[in-house]
């Protein structure tokens, strides 16, 4: 096997389009993507304008086919087990919608889960009266194990969901201790990894989730509007599909029924945005080329670097909790106002994103907090970068 290069974050720059003079830290909002990205995608379009939807379809059919190769290579599973989605939440309300609620039902969570997840919850609480629990934190921001267990035997739920890494935090919860309670006792487990994958190893095996929902536009680098479902043998076996399945899913064959697609494919619209199937596909490729181990590893280092000089920095106060932390990290210094904040950012071309309380509730309410800025550096980001950002929080 040929060993793998040292990653180099200012060879990856070169892939990108206008990098510029700017310090890019939003990946964990919408990440840069290689320009063979946009490259894919803007040839697709060229070749439906040039031969119609249908026939473009049936030219890039083998390269449409290498998106559900190269998901389940990232994902240690195989191609049947993958969808194409249009977002994370599209995949995570086709895999919610597939659970058949009765009234009392429990869905077990944790207070860090994504804002929409909860939305979700407590639609379903107004429409099937089911029932919303969540397991306790420690004092370090992990996940109480034992509170958790207790609740598994006490309430019985009929899907667990835990947000991997919540958007709000940089937070990474503990999922393959929970796939291995859920999967003991034969609970649906449903994980939100949009702000997880790309940035780090994310094994459905390991796990042992039920269901994996993710987006393409942060850290995996792909085109907006592109997502994936994870859907494990066992749902498919088991004959789950979503609520609002289409011909993409099933096939109507009776009057009154219709037969199930074998795969994952059940969970897919018929309508897709193939260009942005494709750029997705290439984002994904690139990624399994640098190789995910590596990439971990990389950004290990510079978040170690990130968060231990700004501890150093005085009257910044980080927001980040749990023994294990991502590519996102939370932070506000003294009693800067948030335009002052972004202001200097701005000046100084730091691209960041403001997380507010609307987007996690439960955990800005515990912190005290209505809003924090948000970095997320990744692969491409240099240690260089990262100490320019620490000399202009430092000028806060």
């Amino acid at each position: 096997m040929t060993e793998k290069k040292a990653l180099n974050p200012e060879q990856i720059k070169q892939d990108i389009i206008n990098y510029g003079s700017k310090i890019f830290l939003n990946s964990a909002g919408s990440s840069l993507p290689p320009k063979s990205v946009h490259e894919k995608v803007k040839w697709y379009l060229d070749l439906e304008e040039k031969e119609g939807g249908y026939q473009a379809i049936e030219t890039m059919k083998n390269e449409i086919n290498d998106f559900y190769h190269q998901a389940a290579l990232m994902l240690g599973c195989e191609p049947h087990n993958i969808a194409f989605t249009n977002s994370a939440t599209d995949a995570y309300a086709k895999a919610l919608s597939s659970v058949d609620f009765k009234s009392k039902d429990v869905i077990l969570t944790t207070d860090d889960d994504y804002a929409s997840n909860f939305i979700q919850f407590i639609s379903l609480t107004k429409r099937c009266e089911i029932q919303i629990i969540r397991a306790r934190n420690l004092e370090n921001g992990d996940l109480d194990l034992s509170d958790f267990r207790e609740k598994i035997d006490r309430y019985n739920p009929k899907l667990v969901s835990v947000t991997h890494a919540p958007t709000n935090s940089g937070l990474i919860q503990d999922v393959v201790s929970i796939g291995e309670i859920c999967s003991q006792k034969g609970i649906l487990f449903l994980v939100e990894s949009c702000q997880s994958i790309g940035q780090m190893v994310v094994d459905v095996n390991e796990i042992k989730c039920d269901f994996l929902a993710t987006t393409g536009r942060k850290f995996l680098r792909g085109p907006r509007g592109t997502g994936l479902l994870y859907v494990s043998d066992r749902a498919l076996n088991d004959g789950i599909f979503p609520l609002m399945i289409d011909g993409a899913g099933a096939i109507w064959n009776k009057e009154g029924d219709f037969s199930l697609m074998p795969d994952a494919k059940r969970f897919e619209s018929w309508e897709k945005p193939y260009a942005l199937l494709l750029g997705l596909a290439e984002a994904i490729s690139y990624l399994n080329q640098i190789g995910i181990e590596q990439i971990e590893a990389y950004n290990r280092d510079l978040m170690n670097r990130f968060r231990n000089n700004l501890n150093a920095i005085p009257d910044v106060n980080q927001f980040d909790r749990g023994s294990k932390k991502g590519n996102i990290l939370t932070f506000r210094k003294g009693n800067k106002s948030l335009e002052e904040t972004q202001s200097v950012l701005n000046e100084n071309e730091v691209f960041h994103s403001i997380s507010s309380k609307e987007w996690g509730f439960i955990d800005f309410s515990k912190k005290n907090i209505e809003w924090a800025v948000r970095l997320s550096p990744h692969y491409f980001n240099s240690f260089e970068e990262i100490d320019r950002v620490l000399e202009v929080i430092k000028s806060l």
